[in-house]
């Protein structure tokens, strides 16, 4: 972050916050400055799928940067302009289990900005709706509501793309958008994007053509391709979210785009303090969808919590009845359950931060080659 902070100092910077939604709107609003021909520099937290990176020094001076407070690292960066998708509790451990400090750090992160400033912030969401009075520099807001500046209406899911009218503030024309990806929480990302855009003068055309074309971002509902499965096919999707919100939002966007469809997810939680934190979001969530391995929790260097491991949750989930989960020990037995549980014509949905990620390139990679085992055997 400090050397992040270094190479703001020089550039006319975008940093971008939130506990939600902040790799693709980092990399929507640099696709954005991009079609209107300001190469912009951008560091993102995923692949930019369009550019096969996740970092590109450009020729402009431009920087567009993801702003991380999960360590509160982001207090370094002073950016012009900064972006707050929405505030939610996670990395409770950085702020001692206090919301209040983080909403604070927060408030701090966004008078870092110059007092000629702007911050876009999402007004849908109540916990930035309720620092917005601390804030103290010019404010244009963006969401679904209607007192935002910068509104989304006539919202349609068509399958993997979105689209909607952008109302902006003013005089500016309504624009009639068509987002390359799916989920009613990219529309608002989307809208992010096209408040900064709008403020840094890019076309209407640059901006309607970006959303039209976007590829996405690596691990962000990538949809890694239909396979064959026994004698059907299998549709997976890839997704790195691993807080409830985020996973809510993929299993919300999988049931939008394929209605008919069963929903088989692996789930590998991610760290144990998220896990006890958000436990009872958790087994709420997980058990919105049709049919669920669960994986062991993914600690990333925390010691084992007694009664945040997976068996815990995989009970707590079979008690509230919804769903019977398959409790997987081992990674590379999920090859073998999903040969017995995989039918023909459903979604497998690949979730988490930890080394689930390489376990879905490798089933991809595989081409999910899975039979069952009395066909193997016969």
């Amino acid at each position: 972050a400090e050397m992040l902070a270094e190479l703001m100092r020089y550039r006319h910077s975008i940093a971008v916050a939130g506990t939600h939604g902040k790799t693709t709107t980092t990399s929507l609003i640099a696709s954005l400055l991009a079609e209107e021909g300001l190469d912009p520099t951008f560091v993102i937290g995923g692949l930019l799928n369009s550019a096969g990176t996740n970092a590109k020094l450009g020729g402009s001076r431009y920087l567009v940067a993801e702003a991380d407070e999960s360590d509160a690292s982001f207090l370094h960066l002073q950016p012009m302009l900064s972006v707050v998708t929405n505030i939610d509790m996670d990395h409770m451990s950085t702020y001692g289990g206090d919301f209040g400090k983080l909403k604070d750090t927060f408030i701090q992160f966004l008078h870092n900005l110059p007092f000629y400033g702007l911050a876009v912030v999402c007004s849908d969401d109540p916990n930035v709706r309720e620092i917005m009075p601390a804030i103290g520099r010019p404010i244009v807001t963006y969401g679904v509501n209607e007192t935002a500046d910068y509104r989304a209406v006539d919202i349609r899911h068509n399958n993997l793309s979105m689209s909607f009218t952008a109302k902006r503030p003013g005089e500016l024309a309504d624009l009639q958008v068509i987002l390359n990806i799916p989920g009613q929480h990219n529309v608002l990302n989307a809208l992010a994007a096209i408040a900064v855009a709008t403020d840094e003068g890019v076309s209407d055309q640059a901006i309607c053509t970006a959303l039209l074309k976007f590829g996405g971002v690596g691990r962000r509902f990538q949809v890694a391709g239909e396979f064959d499965v026994g004698d059907g096919k299998v549709l997976m999707v890839d997704d790195y979210g691993h807080h409830p919100r985020e996973v809510k939002a993929t299993i919300d966007t999988a049931r939008a785009s394929w209605p008919e469809r069963r929903l088989v997810m692996i789930y590998q939680p991610h760290r144990y303090t998220r896990t006890r934190d958000l436990y009872d979001d958790f087994v709420q969530v997980l058990s919105e969808v049709d049919l669920l391995l669960l994986m062991e929790v993914y600690p990333a260097d925390e010691e084992l919590i007694a009664g945040a491991d997976g068996r815990s949750l995989c009970r707590s989930l079979r008690q509230r009845g919804l769903v019977d989960p398959i409790f997987v020990e081992h990674a590379e037995d999920v090859a073998s359950i999903l040969a017995d549980v995989l039918k023909d014509g459903d979604v497998l949905l690949t979730q988490g931060a930890g080394n689930i990620g390489a376990l879905s390139a490798n089933l991809a990679e595989t081409k999910l080659r899975l039979q069952p085992e009395k066909e193997k055997s016969a």
